[in-house]
């Protein structure tokens, strides 16, 4: 039995409660929380035996072996790093950190340690992904040319998830000053990892546009100025040759929160589509091509991120998405930034 801990009690830690109570092989023993009183009423909510209000009486308490880093995005690094100084495993929220430098200590520091260290990238656990990628490193789609992937949301003109205007969990996502990369620091490791993992290929340029749109007057709620991006499109050349357009917006009006990707290649196409619950997948091979025609495809079930980190704890051998494959990821969203400043296009070296 793998003792786990966990670091956060914000809006996803609930999630990690639910998904690691349907593993026998781990058990959640104590959680961890600043603020005062929230870790305990936590516990007492979910039956998690132990809470602290700091991180280093956790670590000094010593009875867990493997946390969840389920901290705000900017306190990732610290926690991190003082976990995997006390030898413990980590599966961490994405993204693993605001820049390449701090994901690649991060990642260093994880693999010297020798523990197991995951990303909780949660569009891994599409069905419709995986199978659409063991088709493409199979060549059903023959060699690949064009990709298409997109990030859709509309919370800026929809209220579907609750009024931007008044509630500090949106307006902080849209001012620079809170903390916020916009949408391509918030929700382009997911389009980047879910774009290239389902090509089976790796970016080696890209080239970006960002933009903010105004919202309000003077651009500004209350203390939070709104000058965060509000939408990015860029191009990329993969290393195998093809070509990919990527996009990721708040304004997708109609949309509440889908991810798609289409994969098309010199004898077939693949179109994978989800919302993060359901996840749906259509083919054009064969006979079809020369018409047109798209199929559904049926897809099996998979692991989730949650099983694959137990079953690394369990066998020693790291999982995927690892702290490497963040990294990786967080330096095209640095280049990204590089490019829309620069107004050019970026090579992606490598870490």
């Amino acid at each position: 039995m793998h003792r786990l801990l966990l670091l956060g009690t914000g809006g996803i830690a609930s999630t990690h409660v639910e998904e690691f109570a349907s593993i026998a092989e781990c058990e959640i023993v104590a959680c961890v929380d600043l603020v005062p009183g929230r870790a305990k009423a936590f516990a007492a909510k979910h039956g998690i035996e132990h809470d602290f209000e700091s991180l280093a009486a956790a670590i000094a308490w010593n009875g867990f072996d493997a946390a969840i880093n389920a901290t705000p995005d900017g306190a990732h690094k610290a926690t991190t790093l003082a976990l995997l100084a006390a030898g413990k495993h980590v599966f961490c929220e994405k993204p693993l950190a605001p820049s390449h430098a701090d994901a690649l200590a991060m990642t260093e520091a994880a693999e010297a340690a020798g523990v197991v260290n995951m990303v909780n990238l949660t569009y891994r656990n599409s069905p419709a992904l995986q199978l659409a990628r063991r088709m493409v490193e199979a060549g059903e789609i023959g060699e690949l040319r064009h990709v298409e992937a997109a990030y859709r949301q509309s919370w800026l003109v929809s209220k579907a998830w609750g009024d931007w205007r008044t509630m500090d969990q949106w307006l902080w996502r849209l001012s620079t000053g809170h903390g916020s990369t916009g949408v391509l620091g918030d929700v382009g490791i997911h389009i980047l990892d879910f774009a290239s993992y389902g090509a089976a290929d790796d970016i080696v340029s890209l080239q970006a546009d960002l933009v903010t749109f105004p919202k309000a007057d003077d651009d500004r709620i209350g203390d939070y100025r709104l000058d965060a991006n509000d939408s990015v499109a860029m191009t990329a050349r993969l290393a195998g040759g093809a070509l990919a357009t990527i996009v990721a917006t708040r304004y997708a009006t109609g949309y509440t929160n889908d991810l798609s990707l289409s994969l098309h290649g010199t004898r077939g196409a693949l179109k994978v589509e989800t919302d993060g619950r359901a996840s749906r997948l259509a083919a054009c091979l064969g006979k079809d091509v020369d018409k047109a025609r798209w199929r559904k495809l049926e897809t099996p079930p998979v692991r989730r991120n949650a099983r694959r980190f137990a079953d690394a704890l369990l066998s020693g051998v790291n999982g995927d998405p690892s702290f490497r494959r963040a990294a990786d990821i967080q330096r095209l969203i640095d280049a990204a930034f590089d490019s829309a400043a620069a107004g050019g296009r970026v090579p992606i070296g490598r870490s």
